[in-house]
């Protein structure tokens, strides 16, 4: 099945233009004053995309590192191994991957269902490329679903947080960027603020800098301009005035990973907003793929914090730019934070919205996706 490329609508942007055969990724850093798709032609440069934060977002990341790899496999001169030896050399190709970016679930939960099928495929194909084209086939249909999940998650989240506001309209706010630009399309987070937009019930999409990358400023204040939003880009130390002022009902986020309690790892800064939402009595929710939840990790005191450069801080434009610090400073740069299950009000998957039981403190994520299998 090869795919000429996955629709998400007619007006999204699309940060993985993906045909069989070539791979391309929208340069993040450079947005929103320049766009400009780089060639991705191997796993090698879906590494140093990924790291780079080229391309970035948990179902992005992930999706890039496995088409990456399709690329370079259908791309191969020659192999002159058995079926066997092509799934070994998929299967280390996926976990030099997995190395890039150690916090989002989603690449690892990607590279271990490919995995699988690569193993499936070896022990019937009578050659090696037998095995790369299943490997092919599943990493597009990855692609492709994606979408759909997002638009499933944009689905539950509107019609669950109108059911729980009871208000004609309403207004959110949102941390770092969520949307087509972290996914594959239409969007996590993001996703469910375009869908209370298409129904009308949108008053106004509040969405924070996010420092130090400006992931926010860069990039979910561009989608949402693209998109027509009514939208107010804020300082990350604005959101508890924001609050205290009545102008939000709920904030909504994404996730790189969430612990089978439902303690969430998502962008430095998701914390401090749940914190404040608590506070002043907002409902803070999580929309997420259910390929974000790892139910290996009891607690999210589990999940690996990634610490990203110096100059990430030092610099200008999340390190792109002039120098703005004192030299001889040190720095403290986690790229995420963990907000405890107690903090949050939901998680809104593709399936549904993961709620408590009463007044309790943690999710039973683990049952929820049993009884919604």
């Amino acid at each position: 099945m090869a795919l000429d490329s996955v629709s998400t609508d007619n007006n999204s942007l699309q940060s993985i233009c993906y045909r069989r055969g070539s791979l391309q990724l929208l340069d993040q850093r450079k947005l929103p004053l320049e766009t400009i798709y780089l060639e991705i032609r191997d796993s090698a440069d879906g590494w140093s995309a990924i790291r780079e934060m080229v391309v970035r977002g948990a179902p992005a990341i992930a999706m890039a590192a496995a088409l990456s790899l399709a690329v370079e496999v259908f791309n191969l001169n020659a192999f002159s191994g058995t079926a066997a030896d092509a799934a070994s050399f998929l299967g280390n190709k996926l976990e030099y991957l997995v190395s890039s970016r150690p916090t989002a679930v989603n690449l690892s939960d990607a590279a271990a269902k490919l995995k699988e099928i690569i193993s499936k495929a070896a022990a019937t194909a009578s050659e090696a490329n037998s095995v790369f084209q299943a490997y092919i086939e599943a990493a597009e249909i990855m692609l492709k679903d994606d979408v759909a999940t997002n638009k499933a998650i944009g689905s539950y989240g509107a019609s669950f947080l109108q059911n729980q506001l009871k208000n004609s309209k309403f207004s959110v706010l949102t941390h770092c960027n969520t949307g087509s630009l972290a996914t594959a399309g239409y969007g996590t987070a993001l996703g469910v603020i375009r869908a209370l937009h298409s129904e009308g019930v949108l008053e106004r999409a509040y969405c924070s800098e996010t420092r130090p990358f400006n992931q926010g400023s860069r990039l979910t204040a561009f989608e949402l301009v693209h998109d027509r939003i009514p939208a107010t880009l804020i300082a990350d130390s604005a959101a508890a005035a924001l609050m205290k002022d009545g102008r939000v009902s709920a904030v909504i986020v994404g996730a790189d990973r969430v612990a089978a309690n439902g303690d969430t790892a998502n962008k430095i800064g998701t914390y401090s907003l749940a914190l404040c939402a608590k506070f002043h009595n907002i409902l803070f929710y999580v929309a997420a793929p259910l390929t974000s939840i790892d139910l290996t990790l009891s607690s999210g005191q589990e999940i690996v914090i990634e610490e990203r450069s110096a100059k990430e801080l030092l610099c200008s434009r999340g390190g792109l730019g002039e120098q703005v610090a004192a030299s001889g400073i040190s720095v403290w740069n986690p790229a995420f934070d963990v907000t405890p299950a107690n903090l949050i009000t939901g998680i809104i998957t593709e399936k549904g919205v993961v709620t408590k039981a009463g007044a309790d403190d943690a999710f039973d994520i683990k049952d929820f996706i049993q009884k919604t299998a």
